[in-house]
């Protein structure tokens, strides 16, 4: 488990703070030009804009409570909050269920930015996840 707290602090570290930034940006462009972003028939956009802003905070809770744990040693409890919180990117690929957004370039491109970072987080939590599953050899064991 040294590895999780050394080199895995540091990966999560970097990770979570492209996600955050990614994250934010995508989703507070979603907030202030929503109405840019295909609509659903009968929700309107300031209800679309609210639920975007509502999503962002539950999603960063649930990171920040996976860092939280992480740093506390509680590595299962972090990895199921960090994987919440990688739905937030995911969430972002929801765009083109409804049409292709007509964005800016930088704005389109957070798309796929969410995307690759919540990739990442799961490459993270995989990586993390093997880690706590390895079962050390018993001392004298010859098998």
């Amino acid at each position: 488990m040294e590895a999780l707290r050394t080199s895995g602090l540091t990966a999560l570290r970097l990770i979570l703070a492209f996600t955050l930034l990614t994250t934010t940006l995508h989703y507070a462009h979603n907030v202030i030009r929503a109405a840019d972003y295909p609509q659903i028939d009968g929700i309107p956009v300031a209800v679309a804009a609210t639920l975007v802003a509502v999503a962002y905070v539950v999603f960063t809770a649930f990171g920040l409570a996976g860092y939280r744990d992480y740093l506390r040693g509680r590595y299962w409890r972090a990895l199921a909050f960090l994987m919440v919180f990688s739905l937030s990117g995911l969430a972002s690929l929801g765009h083109f269920l409804v049409g292709v957004p007509q964005i800016p370039a930088f704005w389109f491109a957070t798309i796929y930015t969410d995307t690759a970072s919540a990739l990442v987080l799961w490459v993270f939590v995989t990586w993390a996840a093997t880690k706590l599953n390895r079962v050390p050899a018993a001392v004298g064991s010859h098998t």
